[in-house]
């Protein structure tokens, strides 16, 4: 190894045997211009940076070949070139990110245009990447990466065989050009874990991105923050208990603190430090009066008419809200939903909208800044109309959703929750995804592939039907990356743009 680095011009110009597993004739997009790289003992090759890894760089030559050596082996000079590319590359946000679960307001709302109407598996697709696992988590998307979670070695679909033992979850990171998978962090399952979990598997939350660190949620196995370069940085243990549902709620950033729905693992809502990992405040736990009970939604900062921030999660029965910065309880709402609580809300104007339940009443709106049980005072209305599993989006004093299983679009009046239409998507089968609003048009992904695109107003107007059937599953909610559309399977990642 030694040897290899020190023979760096050979090594550049031969293709060692040494360095023949990374020399390819391909040609990729560069970070760098060509220029001229001095190694530790001066000597010098024209080259231009394709990738920096950690502390290994991948080089092309003016001929087209490639080679990966260590960053160490350059002069100090270019030692710092090269790490100058990591940080502008991988870590600078911009206006087409993607950065959590449901966008940058957690809400499932893009500002993007020009976005794909209509794709099948041979048009409009960009590029296609097969995933080493499966998985339900939204692809994230930061700069030109995308980071994705998985899961192998046990209880895969389409898969025999693995055990618990082999389980282990997976965070990727991509290059949004090509779809190029840069780095693969698996993490071992901490156990005993569920034997199976229904519908979704063991990776169905979706990773939360900064300038600084990615946070990832593995449920019981813990919270962890990676670099941009996968390097792990902290991990915290937010609770030991499993469910046969699996855990799905995502992380949330606020302010300094990554926010945890721990309700699987410990009926808790944790706060964590986003630099140390350290916990800054817990609410809830088992078998306490304030549990949080029952809910696989991903929380929401909302701002109430005062300019109060508050943080919500529909819970089991309850409706409640936290001071985001130390975890002070603000104020409850009853449901009267009679089922756990999976969609994630969405606010206006200082309302709160959640869905829930499969029979009964199945949706209500509360409004914000209360104090204590509010249930007499701020729920404004409640409904029959929701979704078991899907979210809602909010447009212009409407809200828009799919109903998981009876293949019918919803718009309602948001202050009354008066249906406006009620309409039937004809052999769509079941929607887990969530809604996106984007383009003026409402997205509905269905498990088997199909995305019914509606205009995005209070008259049912029915765009197009996609379909991207792969044979597996899609559980995952779609993202948006600029122009593009991020769709995810169990087996595939697809990345959609209009030609």
């Amino acid at each position: 190894m030694v040897k290899s680095i020190g023979c760096l011009v050979i090594a550049a110009l031969t293709c060692s045997i040494f360095l023949q597993a990374s020399c390819t004739a391909q040609s990729r997009d560069g970070q760098g211009e060509y220029r001229k790289f001095t190694d530790s003992r001066g000597r010098v090759i024209q080259a231009r940076a394709l990738e920096v890894r950690g502390d290994q760089v991948t080089l092309q030559r003016s001929d087209g070949r490639e080679f990966t050596v260590a960053i160490s082996a350059f002069s100090e000079a270019d030692q710092v070139y090269l790490r100058g590319l990591t940080k502008s590359a991988e870590a600078v946000a911009t206006d087409g990110d993607w950065p959590a679960f449901r966008g940058p307001g957690g809400m499932g709302v893009s500002n993007a245009t020009e976005l794909p109407l209509e794709w099948d598996a041979d048009r409009n697709v960009a590029w296609k990447t097969a995933l080493p696992g499966a998985g339900a988590s939204t692809p994230i998307v930061f700069g030109d990466r995308i980071y994705l979670t998985a899961y192998t070695g046990y209880f895969v679909p389409g898969e025999s065989g693995g055990s618990l033992e082999q389980l282990k979850r997976h965070l990727l990171a991509l290059r949004l050009e090509d779809g190029r998978i840069l780095w693969d962090k698996a993490i071992p399952a901490k156990l005993p874990e569920e034997e199976s979990i229904r519908d979704h598997g063991f990776a169905a939350s979706s990773v939360a991105v900064d300038q600084d660190r990615i946070y990832v949620f593995f449920g019981k196995t813990g919270v962890f923050a990676f670099d941009h370069d996968g390097n792990q940085l902290w991990h915290a243990d937010v609770g030991s208990q499993t469910n046969g549902w699996g855990s799905a709620a995502s992380p949330v950033l606020y302010k300094d603190l990554v926010l945890i729905n721990a309700s699987v693992e410990s009926e808790s809502l944790v706060a964590l430090d986003r630099t140390t990992g350290e916990e800054r405040w817990r609410v809830g736990g088992h078998r306490r009066p304030d549990a949080i009970r029952e809910a696989w939604n991903t929380p929401l900062v909302v701002t109430a008419d005062s300019g109060r921030e508050e943080l919500v999660v529909p819970t089991a029965g309850t409706v409640y809200a936290f001071d985001p910065q130390s975890g002070q309880p603000l104020w409850s709402c009853k449901t009267d939903i009679g089922w756990y609580m999976v969609p994630s809300a969405v606010a206006a104007d200082g309302v709160i909208y959640c869905l829930g339940g499969r029979s009964g009443t199945a949706a209500l709106a509360i409004r914000a800044g209360g104090s204590g049980d509010v249930t007499a005072t701020h729920r404004l209305w409640t409904s029959q109309n929701g979704s078991n599993v899907s979210s809602p989006v909010y447009l212009d004093g409407h809200l828009y959703w799919a109903h998981e299983s009876r293949e019918i679009a919803y718009c309602v009046v948001a202050k009354t929750g008066e249906v406006v239409y009620e309409e039937r998507l004809p052999r769509s089968g079941q929607f887990y995804a969530s809604a996106l609003l984007a383009d003026g048009r409402l997205y509905y992904l269905t498990r088997g592939g199909k995305m019914f695109v509606l205009a995005a107003k209070p008259q049912f107007q029915q765009l197009a039907v996609n379909d991207l059937s792969d044979r597996s599953v899609f559980n995952a909610s779609p993202a948006v990356a600029g122009n593009r559309l991020l769709i995810r399977s169990d087996k595939y990642l697809y990345c959609l743009e209009a030609n």
